[in-house]
């Protein structure tokens, strides 16, 4: 995404003297005019304090229930720990609203247009998405998936994804107190500031650019700003074709972020080789710890670190495990190997994947972020983890885009030219 930048208590009354004020000495003197009253009689002001030489000694000191409060120099009692400050849930919601997540894949254009009504402002039963939700989970960002359906090919998956398009560009229209599309790093902070939800179109995938990157400028100037690679004849199993890897520079030139989840090692291999921009796996956990088809080898999160692109651990059951507690060891596991600036989230949510338990919709990211408190990760990682990591790759790829354009202008190649 070229342009996408970057969240008490008044102490009580001390206990007063048990023994009253001293009574005032009986007067000497009365006026002619005025009886003298005896001192018993006088009433007593109980507002009045006893004076300094009338203070009890330190012998005769008030018991702990009355005493007055300690002086400077006099040792204080440490404070118990507020229950909320210390419960990691609470943290976790703490941080998230300074911090909120960018949600690095979610499956929402798609499932609306399986709908014929739905109510996003309300609240929608049917998905696992909606406004109160992403209230609650703390979501800043989303990157809306433009995900074809298998066997969706050709001219059919351009106009596919051009009606998705369309649908995602209605929907965050429909919806402006809550949601903005985001095509620029600064469009992103100022919706954070502004308190909504910044939107970016992708990832879109590579097939519905009919290999054209006449096509692939169109997507950009529609506002899609990723592009997943796997699925097409220039960047398969052999890897990046020279077509293949003209279509990184040109997604370099444009600012388009490049998404090789699901990509072949060869093709991951090759595009980190030809590219200068950060590049994302938008839905991949380590295969260390779970064998999936779309999870990174130890090598490959090496790799990333170098790159300084992401590795966006999903909430998704089959790829992180079934639990809650298999997402963080996950995450424990790319923060090792990769390091702290290379892990960022990925919901998953309203795609085909089942979500883990424990993390069954988008109001659950606290949760998830209470477990990483839990196991000691600091402020500083969960930052970056929610929002910082996201922000900084897009604003990297939009450095590089704004570079590159000063060098190249728009590629004519084709793909009969470079392959045929």
């Amino acid at each position: 995404m070229a342009d996408l930048q970057e969240e008490s208590l008044a102490p009580g009354e001390i206990g007063k003297l048990d023994d009253p004020p001293a009574a005032a000495p009986p007067t000497t003197h009365a006026p002619a005019t005025t009886e003298a009253r005896p001192a018993a009689a006088e009433p007593s002001r109980t507002d009045e304090r006893p004076s300094t030489d009338e203070r009890p000694s330190t012998d005769e000191r008030p018991s702990a229930e009355t005493a007055e409060p300690l002086r400077p120099d006099e040792p204080q009692r440490p404070e118990a720990p507020n229950p909320a400050e210390t419960n990691p849930l609470t943290q976790a919601q703490t941080l998230l609203r300074r911090h909120p997540v960018a949600d690095g894949h979610s499956g929402l254009p798609w499932a609306l247009r399986q709908l014929s009504w739905y109510d996003l402002e309300l609240g929608e039963s049917a998905l696992r998405t909606d406004i109160p939700r992403l209230r609650e989970g703390g979501v800043g960002a989303m990157f809306w998936s433009l995900a074809l359906p298998e066997g969706v090919r050709g001219e059919r998956a351009v106009s596919a994804t051009l009606d998705l398009v369309d649908l995602a560009a209605h929907v965050i229209e429909a919806n402006p107190e809550a949601m903005r599309l985001t095509r620029s790093p600064s469009d992103a902070a100022d919706a954070r500031s502004h308190g909504r939800i910044a939107c970016l179109l992708g990832p879109a995938e590579a097939v519905a650019l009919g290999d054209s990157l006449g096509a692939l400028r169109s997507l950009y100037a529609l506002g899609v700003r990723s592009i997943g690679l796997h699925g097409t004849s220039w960047a398969g199993p052999e890897g990046l074709t020279r077509f293949g890897e003209e279509v990184v520079r040109e997604c370099n030139r444009l600012g388009l972020l490049i998404d090789l989840c699901g990509s072949s090692e060869r093709t991951v291999t090759r595009t980190l080789a030809v590219t200068k921009a950060p590049v994302v796996f938008s839905r991949s956990g380590a295969a260390a710890l779970t064998p999936h088809p779309a999870n990174l080898s130890d090598e490959t999160l090496t790799a990333l670190r170098t790159n300084k692109g992401l590795c966006m651990v999903p909430c998704a059951s089959a790829r992180t495990g079934g639990t809650l507690a298999r997402i963080a060891d996950h995450l424990d596991h790319v923060r090792e190997v990769a390091g702290a600036e290379c892990v960022a989230l990925s919901g998953t949510y309203d795609t085909t994947e089942e979500p883990a338990e424990g993390v069954e919709d988008t109001s659950r990211f606290p949760e998830l972020i209470a477990e990483l408190v839990r196991r000691g990760w600091s402020e500083p990682d969960l930052a970056l983890l929610t929002w910082g990591n996201a922000q900084r790759v897009l604003r990297d790829t939009d450095f590089t885009a704004r570079a590159a354009q000063q060098r190249r202008p728009p590629s004519t190649a084709t793909i009969e030219r470079l392959d045929g």
